[in-house]
This record gives structure tokens, C-alpha cells and sequence, in this order.
């Protein structure tokens, strides 16, 4: 008879970083499934689970195993980081999971590096953003310096994911030449390495000193509104608060 699919976002992978209903999951699952690095982030923990992992560029057959445990019987918790329905697996498991209608799904939210990565710098995203990942793998390049153009234009708080990895090496770059053209070379912005690992690190930059710095796969970029500004050393974007209660 099958069981539960339960597709996991773990946020930046400490247990003190994952929702309740995140371990509670984890610990009811038999089966853990995942990308290979997510699932290292975990296993110490459940050490009498068993695991299976898959490389990256792998998503389609990683979600065929987990919904093929899951119609055999199996309790399975598909890891995912961040939240599994920002930029992960929670979207391809429904494709798949055509062909396993026996198979009850469950999303379980996690934090996504934008909020666990905006609280490491301050506050930058206390008012309208938008996400933007710079990989260009499943998105054409035009599309995304499309919506870069679009979000500076709009004046949006941006976080971007995937600004770099060794054959994107350029990519942060070519991005803030693009909003460059519209925004400010002081527009404060922010990045967060390693968000809530061994390591994590958090630098402000102005939008120009942001284009010639290097970044990889692990950081998140913040560019700030026309409103984002530095307080005691933190990124604070206003949503108008403090204006509203000096009128009272």
C-alpha cells in the first residue's frame, strides 16, 4: 500500500533552522531522499534511515525514486533546501507524480535563503521584493535580464540566487551592468555566504563594489530599494513605520 511522499524544505540545513513540522517528518520518514549535499545535512541525525542520493542535473530521476519508495510502502522525506517550493523539487514532484496517483504528497515549507539570509544583514526586505535566480540552465539569459531590468525599473528590494559558479563566473557582473543602468552606483547592497553553516559570512557593498566582487554557488546577494539604507552596520529597508508614528 502506498504511503506519504513528504517533500521537505530544511532552510539552510541546522536543525535549529528547520520547522517542527520539518523534523517531525524526517523523524516519522523510513526513507530519505535527496540531492547528495542536502542529505549530508541531515543523515548524522537519523542514522537508522536509509538513504538514497543523486548527483546535481539528476532532479527528474531523484523524484521518480522518491515517489517508487513511496508506492512501495515506504514513509519518505525528499530533502530539499531552502523551502522545496522556491526554486525546488516541490513543482517536479507533482509532474512526476502522474504516473503514482496512490502516492499522498505533502509540501513542508522551510526558510529560504532570502529570509534566512536577509535576518544574518538586518532587515533588508521589509518591503516589496523579488527573487531572481541568475542561472541560466532551465531559463534563457534574455528572460532573466529581462525581469533584472524590470525589478530595478520598479524599484523592488532583489535577492539574487545562483549569482556564480565556475562556468557563470560573470554573471553577477553582467547583472549589475544591467541594473546599473538604471539604479544608483551607491544602492546599498549585501551578501550572505554560507547562511547558517560552518563559515557563514555577511559583507555591505555599494551596487558598484558589488560588481566586482567575487561570489559563488553558496552566497545570496541583497541590492537594497531607493529607501535601503546602513543603521549601526546593518542593511534596513523602510516600510514606513517610523513615518506614520511621528504623525500620530
Amino acid at each position: 500500500m502506498a504511503k506519504k511522499l513528504s517533500v521537505i524544505g530544511i532552510g539552510p540545513g541546522s536543525r535549529e533552522m528547520m520547522t517542527v513540522g520539518a523534523l517531525d517528518a524526517l523523524e516519522k520518514s523510513t526513507v530519505i531522499v535527496g540531492y547528495h549535499v542536502y542529505v549530508d545535512l541531515v543523515k548524522d541525525s537519523y542514522p537508522n534511515k536509509r538513504l538514497i542520493t543523486t548527483p546535481m542535473k539528476k532532479e527528474s530521476e531523484r523524484c521518480v525514486l522518491a515517489l517508487q519508495e513511496a508506492a512501495s510502502g515506504e514513509d519518505v522525506a525528499f530533502v530539499c533546501s531552502g523551502d522545496a517550493g522556491v526554486y525546488g523539487m516541490a513543482g517536479l514532484v507533482y509532474e512526476v507524480a502522474k504516473d503514482y496517483p496512490g502516492v499522498e504528497i505533502e509540501i513542508i515549507p522551510g526558510i529560504t535563503a532570502a529570509c534566512s539570509g536577509a535576518a544574518v544583514l538586518g532587515a533588508p526586505l521589509i518591503h516589496d521584493f523579488v527573487l531572481i535566480s541568475l542561472s541560466d540552465l532551465l531559463t534563457p539569459w534574455e528572460k532573466i535580464e529581462k525581469r533584472l531590468k524590470c525589478a530595478a525599473e520598479g524599484d523592488f528590494g532583489i535577492v539574487l540566487y545562483n549569482p556564480s559558479s565556475h562556468k557563470r563566473a560573470d554573471y553577477l557582473q553582467k547583472a549589475c551592468d544591467i541594473l546599473l543602468k538604471t539604479l544608483p552606483e551607491d544602492r546599498l547592497c549585501g551578501t550572505v555566504r554560507s547562511i547558517g553553516r560552518e563559515g557563514e559570512t555577511a559583507k555591505l557593498y555599494t551596487l558598484k563594489e558589488l560588481r566586482d566582487t567575487a561570489v559563488d554557488m553558496f552566497t545570496t546577494v541583497f541590492i537594497g530599494n531607493s529607501e535601503t539604507r546602513e543603521i549601526n552596520g546593518k542593511m534596513v529597508t523602510p516600510r514606513g513605520y517610523a513615518a506614520e508614528r511621528e504623525t500620530q
